[in-house]
């Protein structure tokens, strides 16, 4: 599945921040931002459902994330 959210992760320094956390508490899964869109998506695919995971984790490592 694939799951893509709105965040405020607007350079690559603050993608550094994130990529850690994600990549140890979603070992598994494929993801990427895309921060030429207006949006700065997250791009997620992965197997489970990871919506509410995901904007928690983002919340928590002081991100704005919502799915769209």
């Amino acid at each position: 599945m694939i799951f893509v959210f709105k965040t405020n992760v607007d350079s690559i320094s603050k993608v550094k921040k994130a990529a850690p956390k994600l990549n140890q508490l979603f070992p598994n899964s494929k993801w990427n931002f895309d921060l030429e869109d207006c949006d700065n998506i997250l791009r997620f695919e992965c197997n489970d459902d990871v919506i509410e995971k995901v904007i928690f984790l983002m919340k928590v490592i002081g991100f704005e994330c919502e799915p769209l």
